[in-house]
């Protein structure tokens, strides 16, 4: 399959070892703290990030610990950014806030605190999303937003009309995110069956061809390159 060949050419040509996180230009900057002399979108990505600096968990990021929830929202919103940097569509503050707000607080809702199972989890995946764009609103209003950009926020993150512009463009930030910074832990503890339907129902049902695209240039490390490889039928 001509995907996974260039795939695999392209993880060959710069791959890097499992679970070695860099610091992005995003990643690299203090948390700043929420005050005057700031724009409305500056403020608001301010406040978040001090919420996600709450997360008792953490991931290693350069060899120094960060909060999880704090990496991962600057993680997204760096993808949001390079996937709209040829301006199609342009990266709006809503498509900003949106990537950055994502996951707000999630550490507060874990998946333990739902039943077990399919319904379970959907219910927890429900909430969740209201519970985010619950978040994010109240620092939108606070910050001086209007409604209209509250109210494309506040769709965008309830994943309403998934396939529009804005909306794609989170959608395949999630799927990279995960491509280069989840796969290799999910490749440790799940079954590789259960990987390979995952990655090949994300390539085909959620990402568009700007994110396949980007996915292709990857540096994922050889055993992960190996997994999506299979999954894309190499």
């Amino acid at each position: 399959m001509a995907l996974s060949m260039r795939l695999n050419q392209s993880t060959r040509a710069a791959s890097r070892p499992c679970h070695a996180y860099r610091a992005g230009p995003l990643l690299s900057r203090v948390v700043c703290k929420a005050g005057s002399g700031q724009t409305k979108l500056q403020s608001v990505l301010a406040s978040i990030d001090q919420l996600n600096s709450q997360d008792p968990r953490t991931v290693q990021v350069d060899g120094k610990p960060m909060p999880y929830e704090l990496a991962y929202s600057r993680w997204l919103t760096e993808w949001a950014q390079k996937l709209t940097a040829d301006g199609n569509p342009p990266a709006s503050d809503e498509i900003v806030i949106v990537a950055r707000g994502q996951h707000v607080q999630r550490w507060t809702s874990p998946r333990s605190s739902y039943p077990e199972g399919k319904a379970g989890y959907l219910k927890w995946r429900e909430d969740l999303k209201h519970f985010h764009a619950k978040v994010v609103l109240g620092i939108m209003k606070e910050a001086g937003y209007s409604p209209e950009s509250m109210a494309k926020v506040e769709s965008i993150i309830l994943k309403k009309n998934i396939k529009e512009a804005e909306n794609q463009i989170i959608e395949d930030a999630l799927c990279l995110v995960f491509l280069e910074r989840q796969l290799t832990e999910m490749r440790l503890k799940e079954p590789a069956d259960l990987l390979v339907d995952i990655l090949r129902k994300t390539w085909t049902r959620k990402m568009s061809e700007k994110g396949r695209a980007a996915a292709l240039a990857l540096p994922l490390c050889p055993e992960d390159a190996a997994l999506v490889g299979k999954a894309l039928g190499a």
